[in-house]
C-alpha cells in the first residue's frame, strides 16, 4: 500500500506521492482497507484525501536539497583548484545546484528563495569559490591619474561645445 496523507485544497502531484514512498516515511493513514477497494458494478474506489503539513513539506525539502548538495559536491570533486575560478568550468555544476534547489521548492510548493537554499549557496561559495575574487578575472579601478583624466575631459569639453553652439546660432539664419 502506497503512503498517502490528507490534503485540503492544495494539489498533490503523483510525483510527490512517489517521492514520499521512496523516502520511506509513514505519512498517512488510509481510511479504507484493501478489501474496501473491491469494485462492484458502477462503483469506483474511494478517492484518498491528502493532508500534508508544512513540517512534512519542510522535511521532504530538506532531504531533497541535501541530495542536491551531495550531487554538487560529487561533481566538484572532479574540478581542480586552478579551475575553481573559471566560470566555463563551474557554471554547469553551480547552475545545476541552483536549479535543483529551485525545482524541488517549486515542486513542493515551498517558497524560493528560502533559508535552506541560501545556506547551500553560501556554503558553496565559502567552500569552493572563496578565493576567486582575487583572480585574474577580477576588475579593478584604473590608476588615479587615468581616472582623473577620464573625469576632467568631459567636464572641460562641455563649455567648448556650449560656446560652439552659441557661436553657430548667432548668424540669425534659421537652420532647416
Amino acid at each position: 500500500m502506497a503512503p498517502c496523507a490528507q490534503m485540503g485544497s492544495d494539489r498533490l502531484s503523483r510525483g510527490l506521492l512517489l517521492l514520499c514512498a521512496l523516502l520511506g516515511h509513514e505519512f498517512c493513514h488510509v481510511g479504507a482497507t484493501a478489501e474496501g477497494f473491491g469494485q462492484e458494478a458502477g462503483t469506483s474506489p474511494p478517492v484518498p484525501v491528502y493532508n500534508i503539513t508544512d513540517e512534512l513539506v519542510e522535511e521532504i525539502y530538506t532531504n531533497l536539497t541535501h541530495r542536491c548538495w551531495e550531487s554538487f559536491e560529487q561533481v566538484m570533486q572532479n574540478v581542480t583548484g586552478t579551475q575553481l575560478c573559471e566560470w566555463k568550468v563551474i557554471s554547469r555544476p553551480y547552475s545545476s545546484l541552483q536549479q535543483c534547489l529551485e525545482y524541488w521548492a517549486d515542486h513542493l510548493n515551498y517558497s524560493y528563495p528560502n533559508a535552506l537554499a541560501e545556506s547551500y549557496i553560501f556554503q558553496s561559495h565559502h567552500r569552493y569559490f572563496q578565493n576567486c575574487s582575487a583572480g585574474s578575472q577580477a576588475y579593478f579601478d584604473p590608476p588615479e591619474d587615468v581616472l582623473l583624466a577620464m573625469i576632467i575631459a568631459p567636464i572641460c569639453l562641455i563649455p567648448f561645445l556650449v560656446t560652439l553652439v552659441i557661436w553657430r546660432s548667432k548668424d540669425g539664419k534659421a537652420q532647416p
